[in-house]
C-alpha cells in the first residue's frame, strides 16, 4: 500500500461551544477518493478547512508525507489544491482572467491551455465576458476549470457539485476517478449521492471512518 499523503490523528474541533468531532483519525493515500459525509452542521466544511490549513481551531495532529504538517508547510501548500464551496472568482473579471489568477501562484499557463480548460467545463464562447453576467452554474464551472489544469497530488473539494447540472456532475465524477487512477488523492464533501468504485468515507456525526 502507498504511504499516506495526509494523516489525521485524534482530531478534535469545537465550534460555538459545541463539539463537532473528536478522536477522528484517518489516512489519505494516493489513488483514492474519500468522501466526507454527515448531516448539516456536523463539521464537513470545517474538517476540510482544517485539512487545508485554513482553520486553526482544532487539536490533534496532521501529518504530511509522514512528517508534522507544520514542519513541511511550504511543501504541503505547493502540493495541495483546495476549492471551497463558494466559486471564489471575481465578478468583474472574465473567466480566462479568473483562471489565470487562480493558477498564477503555482505555474503560469499559456493562454491556449486556459481556454481549453474553460471549454472543457462547457464555457466555450464565454471566456471573455465578465463573470457577473454568468449564471451561478457557469460561475462554478469557472472555478472547476482549475481542476483540468491542476497537477497537485492532493485535492480538497468542498461541495464541488453545487449549481452543476446532470451533465456536469457526470463529468466531475469522471474527473475525480481519473485523478485517483493517475495516483492523486481527492477528499470531497457533497450532498450529491456520489458513488465511485473503491471510494472511502469519513462519516461525521457518527464517529465513523470506512
Amino acid at each position: 500500500m502507498s504511504e499516506p499523503l495526509l494523516q489525521a490523528v485524534d482530531l478534535q474541533c469545537e465550534r460555538d461551544e459545541r463539539l463537532l468531532f473528536r478522536d477522528l483519525s484517518f489516512s489519505i493515500v494516493p489513488g483514492t477518493v474519500t468522501r466526507v459525509e454527515g448531516p448539516n452542521g456536523s463539521g464537513k466544511t470545517t474538517l476540510l478547512r482544517i485539512l487545508a490549513g485554513l482553520n486553526d481551531a482544532w487539536s490533534g495532529q496532521i501529518l504530511w508525507c509522514g512528517a508534522p504538517r507544520s514542519a513541511s508547510r511550504e511543501a504541503f501548500l505547493r502540493n495541495t489544491l483546495y476549492l471551497g464551496h463558494r466559486p471564489g472568482i471575481k465578478a468583474l473579471l472574465t473567466p480566462v482572467e479568473n483562471l489565470r489568477a487562480l493558477t498564477a501562484g503555482r505555474r503560469p499557463l499559456p493562454e491556449k491551455v486556459l481556454r481549453q480548460a474553460l471549454a472543457g467545463t462547457g464555457l466555450a464562447g464565454f471566456e471573455d465576458v465578465p463573470c457577473r453576467t454568468l449564471s451561478a452554474g457557469q460561475q462554478r464551472r469557472v472555478a472547476l476549470a482549475r481542476l483540468l489544469v491542476a497537477d497537485e497530488p492532493l485535492w480538497l473539494l468542498d461541495e464541488v457539485f453545487t449549481a452543476i447540472d446532470v451533465e456536469g456532475v457526470s463529468a466531475i465524477e469522471s474527473l475525480l476517478q481519473q485523478r485517483a487512477a493517475e495516483g492523486g488523492a481527492v477528499v470531497v464533501t457533497t450532498h450529491h449521492e456520489l458513488q465511485l468504485p473503491g471510494m472511502q468515507r469519513i462519516t461525521l456525526g457518527e464517529g465513523g471512518v470506512s
